[in-house]
């Protein structure tokens, strides 16, 4: 059987959250024409600005972004679907004479593109009525629980409150009567989308990553903190004001999100007698966004075709350009 029809050269640039990878991906765009793919899955959302800190209207006008406001925060997203949406963008983009660079944090995305995903169960809305209908009764901690019994690998990388995805881990166990980590680490698992000739390997990817914990630390309050003054509690609570969303939407699963959705419950739940405890929720959004980094640097530790750039050092964004222009020869 033939093998996917290979993509055209694509260039990725990707690192932990508040690396600096919107600076690194404009200083790219400046001296390449490029149009931007974003690999980001809170960026989707329409009307989540602030919190995600989405790239401006300025930035967005000087080079083309993609895959940005396509989804209500109603409405999923899934790896399938920026895998299509991707691949599709990549085609279009190369055949306006421009360079597709994709940029972002989500690194499921990444790996779905790079190598294909694994043939699963699909979503079963009975047997998640019923999940859903357990957590009510018993908690998460308890499916949790469940879950180490049946599939301990899966259980290990998952907090026993995440809901999403301990749901989604016993569900598609109850269907097959397999754990979840069998379809991930099945070596000859089926591939429903088949991995996007990633032609030009380990020269594609480039990742911005800080020597200095502390550095990248100091960078998240920085940038959390400029979140709050430009009114980050106002828009969650705009979201909370529509009535059709709730905590477990995937987009309001969002970090930072999350934090004040649950914070601003806590608060009406107290009847409003007191002032909201913005030191509290501050520093909750940004222990949450450090749990995020290091989540996404172990991930990128697994992605041995990778060419690092320290985000940290004082000519960062210079060795970001002498590198894109070595892969681009």
């Amino acid at each position: 059987m033939a093998g996917p029809e290979p993509l055209p050269f694509y260039l990725c640039l990707t690192g932990p959250t508040a690396s600096g990878k919107t600076a690194a991906a404009m200083a790219i765009a400046q001296a390449h024409p490029c149009e931007i793919i974003s690999v980001d899955s809170a960026l989707v959302y329409r009307g989540m600005d602030i919190g995600t800190a989405k790239p401006n209207a300025a930035q967005r006008s000087q080079v083309p972004h993609h895959l940005i406001d396509i989804r209500d925060p109603l409405q999923a997203y899934s790896a399938a679907e920026f895998v299509r949406d991707a691949t599709t963008l990549i085609t279009a983009i190369t055949a306006r004479g421009k360079l597709p660079l994709l940029v972002g944090g989500t690194m499921l995305y990444f790996k779905a593109l790079f190598d294909g995903l694994d043939d699963m169960p699909p979503a079963n809305p009975a047997v998640r009525a019923v999940l859903e209908q357990e957590a009510a009764d018993k908690g998460w901690p308890a499916l949790h629980a469940e879950l180490k019994v049946v599939d301990p690998v899966t259980a290990a990388r998952l907090a026993p409150q995440d809901s999403q995805r301990i749901q989604r881990a016993l569900e598609v166990y109850r269907i097959s009567g397999l754990p979840l980590s069998h379809f991930h680490s099945a070596k000859d698992a089926t591939k429903t989308i088949a991995p996007c000739a990633y032609s030009t390997g380990a020269r594609a990817l480039i990742s911005l990553e800080s020597e200095q914990r502390s550095w990248l630390h100091t960078r998240i309050a920085q940038r959390f903190d400029a979140m709050l003054e430009q009114g980050f509690v106002d828009e969650v609570r705009a979201l909370r004001g529509r009535g059709d969303l709730h905590a477990d939407l995937p987009s309001m699963r969002c970090v930072g999100y999350r934090q004040l959705w649950e914070g601003l419950d806590a608060h009406e739940r107290l009847g409003l007698t007191r002032a909201l405890p913005m030191a509290e929720l501050r520093e909750l959004g940004i222990i949450a966004t450090r749990q995020l980094a290091k989540r996404q640097i172990t991930w990128l530790r697994s992605m041995p075709q990778r060419q690092v750039v320290q985000a940290d050092a004082a000519d960062a964004l210079h060795d970001v350009l002498a590198l894109v222009r070595q892969v681009l020869g």
